[in-house]
């Protein structure tokens, strides 16, 4: 394949701007190689993330054309057919340097939502037998392949409108683990979820569902919790 591609990268912080680049069109390009051309051969002052390069990580999230995706595993052919592309950092996260953002506020909210797995056994105690077939693991397994890569966070116009929503990611995994026969912690977890900035702010646009790369489906987790949260309020638990 011949030819150049017209790539407008953003650079600097918050209140930086687009700066355009010409790179050469290859086979199969992905945009992380086009983005590692212009760090490596254009400007070595570029800054932004990667690791495994083989869409397991998810570290190497970004916008591109405006949407967000995993820059590993997508084509330049799909997505730059005019030879035009725009790379920018995820939305909805502070930006630290060019297409590098902070993921902190992300990854505590997974906190605020009671994200973390309380175990109601010792080391010393038996595994735990869960059939495949019961309802609860089944809702679990529905979302316990997210790798928190920020994608649906980014994707979700609700986080944008208001910045202290907890998120898809936070509150899928706060559904998996509701749905843990193993876990104590499910009364608390679900006090978390119930607030203002919890599952009953998400309007169900499905974003998340539309932007996942794993094909996850975060905003049925929401209404599991929805339902989960009014159910507990009825008995008085909340």
């Amino acid at each position: 394949m011949q030819g150049t591609l017209s790539v407008s990268v953003w650079r600097g912080g918050e209140a930086g701007s687009f700066q355009s680049y010409e790179v050469p069109r290859r086979g199969n390009q992905t945009v992380l190689d086009v983005v590692t051309y212009v760090q490596r051969k254009l400007d070595g002052s570029l800054s932004y993330r990667f690791a495994c390069r083989v869409g397991m990580c998810g570290s190497c999230a970004m916008m591109v054309n405006g949407r967000p995706r995993w820059t590993c595993r997508t084509r330049v052919s799909r997505v730059a057919s005019s030879g035009k592309l725009t790379i920018a950092p995820l939305r909805n996260l502070p930006v630290i340097k060019d297409l590098t953002v902070d993921m902190t506020d992300f990854f505590d909210k997974w906190a605020k939502a009671g994200g973390v797995f309380k175990p109601t056994a010792t080391r010393a105690e038996d595994f735990a037998a869960i059939r495949p077939t019961d309802s609860k693991r089944r809702h679990a397994d529905a979302g316990i392949e997210c790798i928190g890569c920020g994608i649906c966070y980014a994707a979700c116009d609700v986080v944008a409108w208001k910045p202290g929503y907890l998120g898809p990611a936070a509150l899928n995994r706060a559904w998996t683990l509701v749905n843990d026969t193993r876990d104590g912690n499910g009364a608390a977890r679900l006090r978390a979820v119930a607030g203002d900035d919890g599952c009953l702010a998400c309007h169900s646009q499905q974003g998340c569902q539309e932007h996942c790369p794993k094909h996850l489906n975060p905003t049925a987790a929401i209404a599991g919790l929805k339902r989960a949260v009014a159910v507990a309020a009825l008995k008085g638990r909340l």
